[in-house]
């Protein structure tokens, strides 16, 4: 059966599936990133973990068409190249050339957050809609840009970096060096540490602080409405600039449900005078739609191959 190899590099763990032509999973697998070894050590777990799965799939299915693969940080997807992930090491890893090498296939190398928000749009909360904006509230904040059906990377492979708008001039430090990015208020990160300090339990975390705020602590709510604020902030200036036709929140801090919803939505819309207010959704993925994304990433490039072949 025609299939691909899809990869999702995480700062802890490898999710990985083997992926037919209507996005069916034939084979799921996971293994641990391990970046406590060093980046060197990371990049021989991808190179081993997609050869397994190339492996596996000649065996079970026929030799995969192709392999798809989303790694965290800065990447510049024209290049395939892995330029820089803090929690991993790494810097200016030509991770598609290695990976097409090892496993004698063609390769799409993708930047994690848009390859979930590429998933999303199509198949996920995003499906059907044109132009769509996923944003990703977890330790830091990122986001992906989708319009027909496929997600913009930038000039230089920075586009969808909502997290570093500056929401707070002369707030908080980041370690981008700016001060007063958004993801130093809004991101779930964010949001444990401020809670962690206003209860006074050290290692309390966001959702904590969601319980807290549902069960009415006027400290939760302080510390829930700054993060609110802040998010609501820095998605307008998003709306102001993509105009998008749904707007996808997911990512850890998200699991709260509609006790971030309700709150951002009404802070939006108090916000907004010429702009349209998009529908704000949670992402339906989960943890899925790195590798789901990754799988399309190689049938996107599948599809591109096919199509060079026939132009005249």
């Amino acid at each position: 059966m025609r299939h691909v190899i899809a990869l999702d590099v995480g700062g802890t763990g490898m999710k990985a599936a083997l992926a037919g032509p209507e996005g069916e999973v034939l084979h799921r697998a996971r293994r641990a990133t391990g970046r406590a070894q060093g980046p060197d050590a990371v990049v021989a777990g991808i190179l081993d973990f997609a050869a397994e799965l190339h492996a596996y799939g000649t065996e079970h299915f026929g030799t995969p068409a192709a392999a798809g693969v989303a790694v965290p940080g800065i990447v510049d997807e024209a290049r395939g190249v892995a330029a820089y992930a803090a929690n991993l090491g790494w810097r200016d890893v030509p991770l598609r050339d290695l990976l097409a090498e090892r496993l004698g296939v063609p390769v799409a190398l993708g930047h994690d957050v848009r390859t979930g928000g590429l998933a999303e749009g199509r198949v996920g909360a995003g499906r059907g809609a044109d132009r769509f904006l996923f944003v990703a509230l977890g330790t830091g904040i990122a986001g992906a840009i989708g319009v027909d059906g496929r997600v913009e990377a930038g000039a230089h492979g920075f586009a969808g970096e909502i997290g570093h708008i500056v929401v707070r001039p002369g707030g908080a430090p980041c370690p981008c060096g700016q001060r007063g990015c958004l993801e130093r208020f809004a991101s779930a990160a964010a949001v444990s540490e401020a809670w962690a300090a206003a209860s006074g339990t050290p290692g309390a975390d966001a959702a904590d602080c969601a319980k807290a705020v549902d069960a009415g602590d006027p400290r939760a709510l302080a510390v829930w409405r700054q993060a609110v604020d802040a998010l609501a902030d820095g998605l307008v200036t998003a709306l102001t600039l993509l105009d998008p036709r749904t707007l996808i929140i997911g990512g850890g801090l998200a699991e709260a449900g509609e006790t971030l919803f309700t709150p951002l939505r009404e802070a939006i819309r108090s916000r907004i005078t010429f702009q349209k207010q998009p529908p704000i959704v949670p992402a339906a993925l989960g943890d899925s739609a790195g590798c789901l994304g990754a799988g399309l990433l190689a049938w996107d490039l599948l599809s591109s191959t096919d199509r060079s072949e026939v132009t005249p």
